[in-house]
């Protein structure tokens, strides 16, 4: 038998507190050598502008296994389709048996978003009251869902090339919230305000202007996860403590870092450390008030064999799902 999930079920089974801890402890584990998480195979499909993703992972501290399928399919949203299709298989790692199959659309938006409440967590101010978020999708749905759960976020700006798609985002997020979202017009309107930043773009070039950017302010840049892809200004990065998901991960996809690093302006060493590192303890997080932390993630596997096993866990619980004999 194979437990079948919906999105709907995925969101009932994992609220995002529950999947930031989650986050927490895979990033740790990742860190100390405890999981086994490969560099994703990615398949190309040029003739539609799409790439698909094949990410397996395993947290040997939890013995928990899965593997994720994602698409990311560029034209998708003219066509009224969202930009990135996700399924997630839990296998069960005493046998080797598939346990369960899982939307991973919303699983890859809630992980990603959870990753960033955990960098926030570790990385903002505790005083942090303001947000700025690039991209009106799902993924910066989540991402302000995250920092507003670990951090007492009184108002946020969003900024989206498409200004409906900015204006929606607005509207339902300042509803799901309760706390005032407004639409930016410019970036600098909102990262001149914002003591936490999230990027959440398909972006080749930056999203904002260094000189925009305040002492003490806290960003999480999601979104750029490919060598050719950058949205935090290489100026900015120089000047941020530098916080990663994962060193192999980062130094083969991170358009963010590996810009500056072909440019010459900065070596391996100014990333000061992996998130595991933190979570667990062996190295601080912020410094100073005045310091500016910059958590660059690409995405791993072992964020969603967490937050997979979590939900799995969770739909048995509360009898989520429907049970499938294949």
């Amino acid at each position: 038998m194979i437990l079948v999930l919906s999105q709907e079920d995925v969101h009932r089974a994992l609220p995002m507190r529950q999947a930031i801890e989650a986050m927490k402890s895979a990033f740790a584990q990742l860190s100390s050598g405890q999981a086994d998480a490969p560099l994703r195979t990615a398949l190309d499909v040029a003739r539609h502008d799409g790439v698909t993703l094949f990410m397996p992972g395993y947290l040997a501290d939890d013995d928990q296994m899965a593997l994720k399928i994602v698409s990311v399919f560029t034209d998708n949203p003219a066509k009224g389709l969202p930009l990135i299709h996700a399924l997630v298989v839990v296998v069960d790692a005493t046998t080797g048996a598939p346990a369960a199959v899982m939307d991973g659309t919303y699983l890859t938006a809630l992980r990603t978003g959870a990753a960033s409440g955990a960098a926030t967590d570790l990385l903002a101010r505790q005083d942090s009251r303001t947000a700025a978020i690039f991209g009106a999708g799902a993924q910066g749905r989540t991402q302000l869902e995250a920092i507003c759960a670990v951090r007492p976020i009184e108002k946020a700006w969003v900024y989206d090339l498409a200004t409906v798609q900015a204006e929606a985002y607005a509207a339902e997020m300042s509803e799901r919230l309760s706390l005032p979202v407004h639409v930016a017009e410019t970036p600098a309107e909102a990262v001149r305000r914002a003591d936490v930043i999230c990027t959440a773009t398909t972006s080749c070039e930056p999203v904002f202007d260094d000189g925009d950017v305040r002492p003490g302010a806290h960003i999480n840049a999601v979104g750029a996860y490919t060598p050719q892809m950058q949205e935090i200004p290489a100026e900015t990065v120089l000047r941020a403590k530098v916080v990663i998901d994962h060193h192999e991960a980062s130094l083969a996809e991170a358009g963010d870092l590996l810009i500056p690093l072909q440019q010459g302006l900065m070596t391996e060493e100014h990333i000061y450390a992996e998130l595991g590192e933190i979570a667990a303890g062996r190295k601080p997080g912020r410094e100073t008030e005045e310091e500016i932390t910059l958590f660059k993630s690409v995405g791993v596997a072992v964020q969603d064999v967490a937050a997979a096993s979590a939900v799995l866990s969770a739909a048995r619980r509360l009898n989520l799902g429907v049970e499938v004999l294949l």
